[in-house]
């Protein structure tokens, strides 16, 4: 038997989502703040309401794009979260400003698995994060796609990444309930991550959640 996956729901909109989401089995709930592009984005006002009806030990993620740790800090102080998802690259140092100006607050850093160059990426930063997040997105790109893609990576660097570094590794991009068994046989993450996977016309679908959730069951 494998270790338990995790399970962590993104884009989530509204209370009744989250409170669906836990009741369904979920670990962690993400909640996107503004992006360049992508799906999901909720106003921060809207994100601290949500959070403070999240009972513990559900983790809040804040998707956040910004790459100045000035506005991250007071995003993460408006919004109450207590896990930092930092969607885009930061500049050298700045997850340790992060940490210290936010004791408790777990940072996650997004790696963008477009090729081989993401295994010596994750290596770099592994000792200043808590965890790192898997995804398919293109920062390079004149709009920048830093999540919600709905697309797949390989599997089989997120693999060889996973087995590289000594921090959890979510796995996330274009999962859902028919590639969930063979996303945890071909990368062996911590946990996996999505958003459009359990969605219908951008509503959490509480049918698609529960067979994520069984086909991950099965799996283990």
């Amino acid at each position: 038997m494998t270790e338990r996956v995790r399970i962590k729901i993104c884009c989530i909109s509204s209370v009744d989502e989250a409170l669906t989401a836990i009741r369904l089995g979920a670990d962690a709930l993400g909640f996107v703040s503004h992006m360049p592009s992508g799906p999901g984005v909720i106003g921060e006002d809207l994100i601290r309401d949500i959070v403070a009806r999240v009972p513990p030990p559900v983790a809040t993620f804040l998707l956040t794009s910004h790459q100045d740790t000035d506005v991250i800090i007071d995003q993460q102080r408006r919004c109450g979260v207590n896990t930092l998802q930092l969607v885009d690259d930061l500049s050298p140092g700045s997850h340790e400003r992060l940490r210290k100006a936010l004791p408790g607050v777990s940072i996650v850093q997004v790696v963008h698995v477009r090729d081989e160059s993401a295994i010596a990426a994750a290596q770099a930063i592994q000792h200043t994060v808590d965890a790192l997040l898997l995804d398919s997105g293109n920062p390079d790109l004149a709009v920048k796609e830093l999540g919600g893609t709905g697309r797949t990576h390989n599997w089989d660097i997120s693999r060889r990444l996973i087995e590289s570094v000594e921090v959890p590794v979510f796995l996330a991009g274009g999962l859902n309930q028919r590639n969930a068994a063979d996303a945890i046989a071909a990368a062996r993450p911590f946990g996996l991550d999505l958003c459009s996977g359990v969605r219908t016309d951008d509503r959490l679908d509480t049918d698609k959640l529960a067979a994520f959730m069984e086909a991950v069951r099965r799996a283990a």
